[in-house]
């Protein structure tokens, strides 16, 4: 329990909270009016000078779907090109994407999220015994950034270190269930194998060596990956708050798998928030802000945020895909050109996850203050 005191305040378990059968949420977790999502389905978002910013839930609005057995052989060389132009498309498009076929296990999946659920469904003392503290966020949490009286969100979550080898330390992981060890274990392995692809279709995609982005992280034995898992309990005024504020993802990329059976998480495109509509056994990728760096900014890190249900729990897993936490990450030299110099400045990724680490989710003001330290050099 010491570590919890290593937050500014008490920390508060949204799920205990949830459960207790309250039927108004408490002041702390109740956003200012231009960041809910609101009854006639507009929203102000992080930005109020945006007066018509509206969340979209139609049926044909969703974020791309690409298959990746068309990228493996599956259908001859003119199909790959299409898929990888897919790919592209998507990154510039969007910065999200879900993929199908992607090599990882339905039943691992579908394993790893139930493992998890049943986690979070411990006795609560049972789940205390990994409660964090903002100096490593590894173990039981339930706030982002350590800013002393922060409007929190409606979730709780588990983060551990998978990569490198070196921080994996499986004793921080949950003992029960008994089977959620080796179960992660095997997902994350097969999860960074995915990342990996993804990164050779990126790297292939910006006109680089395929192993560009990969050696750009680090390298396949040092690059860092970690897995948060985000537990959203259902909540009496989803109207008044959100599971996740709006953010950009400060990492590499993240491998996202969703709870099939609640929507939540919505995408920023242009001026409206779009609900993702997850399809079965699909993983959502997106980019974070260290690709907009090593693109120099041809890809884009996305805002995005999740919303809260009153008669359903949510359980997703995001894998965030990262560089090496000592590297020095700037824009690729193959990318800077006379018409298009270098848009950032290069920053170790430890010292650029400080931000979020202590100021929570702030839609994308990290990545644009570099940006203009850059102009300002």
């Amino acid at each position: 329990m010491m570590a919890c005191q290593q937050w500014p305040e008490p920390v508060i378990r949204v799920q205990a909270l949830a459960e207790s059968g309250l039927t108004t949420i408490p002041d702390r977790f109740i956003k200012p009016k231009s960041q809910r999502v609101t009854n006639n389905n507009t929203s102000h978002a992080s930005n109020p000078n945006l007066a018509n910013f509206h969340t979209h839930d139609h049926d044909n609005i969703n974020i791309p779907v690409i298959d990746m057995k068309y990228i493996y052989g599956g259908g001859g060389e003119g199909w790959r090109e299409e898929a990888l132009r897919s790919v592209a498309e998507a990154c510039k498009e969007w910065g999200f994407f879900q993929v199908v076929n992607h090599g990882v296990s339905h039943e691992l999946m579908k394993s790893a999220r139930e493992v998890w659920r049943e986690f979070f469904h411990q006795p609560l003392e049972v789940k205390e015994e990994y409660a964090n503290s903002p100096l490593t966020y590894e173990g039981y949490g339930s706030r982002l950034g350590v800013k002393k009286g922060a409007i929190l969100d409606w979730s709780d979550y588990f983060f551990l270190h998978y990569m490198p080898c070196s921080l994996r330390d499986q004793a921080k992981w949950p003992a029960l269930p008994t089977s959620l060890r080796k179960i992660i274990a095997e997902y994350g392995e097969e999860v960074v194998k995915l990342g990996g692809r993804m990164l050779e279709i990126l790297s292939i995609n910006l006109g680089l060596r395929e192993d560009f982005l990969l050696n750009a992280f680090g390298g396949e034995k040092d690059l860092g990956a970690c897995l948060r898992v985000n537990f959203y309990p259902k909540c009496p005024q989803p109207d008044l708050t959100m599971g996740l504020s709006s953010h950009s993802d400060p990492g590499g990329m993240t491998i996202l798998l969703p709870d099939e059976n609640v929507s939540g998480l919505q995408v920023r495109k242009g001026d409206d928030w779009i609900t993702v509509k997850p399809v079965p056994n699909a993983f959502i990728i997106n980019m974070g802000d260290q690709i907009q760096v090593l693109s120099n900014a041809i890809y884009k890190s996305i805002e995005h945020r999740v919303i809260v249900n009153s008669n359903k729990d949510r359980v997703s897993l995001a894998f965030f895909y990262n560089p090496r936490s000592d590297i020095l990450i700037q824009p690729a030299e193959e990318l800077v050109t006379k018409d298009r110099p270098a848009l950032y400045s290069p920053m170790t990724f430890d010292e650029y996850r400080l931000f979020i680490r202590t100021k929570g989710p702030s839609g994308k003001a990290q990545v644009e203050s570099l940006a203009s330290k850059c102009d300002s050099n």
